[in-house]
């Protein structure tokens, strides 16, 4: 499978390592356009075996699948460079832009292009990502089927409508940075208890990942919160200062806050 990226950043590097790594590509049928200050994303995908260019239309004319990642706000004028190209035709297009919707690269696109919207997270970048797509409106099951086995190359993906887009990018786009805080606090909860900072935060951080792994084995998480905490326990000492401070409200909150920002933005980058 040819895979072109407009935009080589990191993501799109993490990406492209994935489907080398995952067998769905080999490394000389991948390409990424890449600004021309920058040497150093060129040379990584280099260094990949992949081929790096300055400019977008090459990519597109060598590539089966175009993996748009590119900021948001530089989706529409890349694409407007290779609008008109013939190789854009009948071709699916993935875009990893926040906020930009499917209606809004279709319109910039030639009427045969399909069209889907991912929204990945960082931790792609570590091959343990949560990505959800969304189809645009001439993207068929076969695409959908295709970029969920891409992404899942990286991590997880799963479909949802694109009106959930916004809770998506909100609760796992954002999410990183919420657990980032959830960790730095239980580190610096364990250096006023007397623990050393490295290995506050290295416990810290492998009770995160511990726990995340035990609740992929099944079950529901208040469940396993229960099985934690004994009667009278220091647990259930903690978890009640928890919720007298908020904080699942706190947590919830984020999310719905997040939301609304993203729908903010949204509207300003479809307008």
């Amino acid at each position: 499978m040819k895979i072109g990226f407009i935009g080589g950043g990191r993501l799109a590097f993490a990406l492209a390592n994935g489907f080398i790594s995952a067998g769905l590509a080999k490394p000389d049928e991948i390409s990424a356009s890449c600004h021309p200050s920058d040497t150093t994303s060129a040379d990584a995908f280099k260094g990949l075996g992949a081929t790096a260019f300055f400019e977008n239309k090459p990519v597109v004319e060598r590539s089966e699948v175009v993996i748009v990642s590119v900021k948001p706000d530089v989706v529409v004028p890349a694409l407007r460079e290779i609008k008109d190209l013939p190789a854009s035709k009948n071709k699916l297009f993935i875009s990893v832009a926040m906020g930009v919707s499917t209606t809004t690269i279709e319109k910039t696109l030639p009427s045969e292009a399909r069209v889907i919207r991912v929204m990945p997270n960082t931790p792609a970048l570590v091959k343990e990502g949560a990505a959800a797509l969304s189809r645009g409106s001439r993207a068929t099951a076969d695409d959908a089927q295709l970029t969920a086995k891409l992404f899942r190359a990286v991590g997880t993906c799963d479909e949802v409508p694109e009106y959930q887009m916004d809770a998506v990018t909100a609760l796992s786009g954002s999410g990183p940075a919420y657990v980032y805080m959830l960790i730095e606090s239980l580190a610096d909860g364990g250096v006023r208890c007397g623990l050393p900072r490295d290995l506050a935060l290295r416990l810290a951080a492998q009770t995160t990942l511990g726990a995340a792994a035990m609740l992929r084995t099944g079950g529901h998480p208040a469940a396993m919160k229960d099985n934690v905490t004994s009667p009278g326990g220091s647990t259930a000492e903690g978890t009640y200062h928890l919720e007298q401070n908020g904080f699942r409200s706190a947590v919830i909150g984020a999310v719905m806050a997040a939301t609304n920002r993203c729908k903010v933005v949204n509207q300003q980058l479809n307008n």
